[in-house]
């Protein structure tokens, strides 16, 4: 297998997952940078594409750092369909004018080959098996408040051997240390705003 060419951090992978409770189905946007492991997440009723772009202006915020790149697969969420994107009356979608607008090179899947975007994958696996696979929520409220506390704890506290025993938020103050350039915000004087 090959290895995952190393990136700075500002490298997102985006995905939606499907999730329940007793009230029924939301839809749970998931990003997570591809070097520091630094996870933003947010429910929302649909999966559409004002959903989307709401999620990726609600990433700008939360993330201390320039974002340089966001993968995402070819969903009608994320871009216009193949057989439409070069046709003469085919628009920007506001995701990637968002994108643009930021200096962020939106990149997609291979068609057909889901793995590419594994990263987020596994992240989405992870959330599930700790969340609606292992509790039932009565609410939609008692999955945000549960999905809130995981994702703090495993920004903040769960250490990673691919970050050397750091967490995310360790590792991303480590960076800020040796090239703040990179930084918007001094993310040593921020509480990241990880809410749903």
């Amino acid at each position: 297998r090959q290895r995952f060419r190393r990136y700075p951090i500002g490298f997102f992978h985006l995905d939606i997952a499907e999730v329940q409770t007793a009230e029924g189905k939301l839809h749970l946007f998931v990003a997570i940078d591809r070097t520091s492991k630094f996870a933003v997440v947010q429910l929302a009723d649909n999966a559409n594409r004002r959903t989307a772009w709401e999620f990726l202006e609600h990433l700008l915020r939360v993330v201390p750092y320039r974002i340089h790149t966001i993968l995402t697969d070819n969903g009608i969420q994320f871009a216009e369909q193949p057989r439409n994107r070069s046709m003469a009356w085919s628009r920007s979608m506001r995701f990637d004018m968002i994108c643009e607008a930021n200096g962020i090179e939106h990149r997609l899947t291979k068609p057909n080959h889901p793995w590419t975007n594994g990263q987020v994958e596994r992240m989405n696996r992870t959330i599930k098996e700790a969340t609606v696979k292992r509790f039932h929520y009565d609410s939609h409220e008692q999955l945000r408040s549960h999905l809130n506390d995981f994702i703090a704890a495993y920004n903040f506290g769960r250490r990673l051997k691919t970050l050397k025993g750091l967490t995310p938020y360790e590792y991303i103050c480590r960076i800020w240390t040796s090239d703040p350039k990179r930084f918007i915000i001094n993310p040593t004087h921020q509480t990241l705003g990880l809410n749903t």
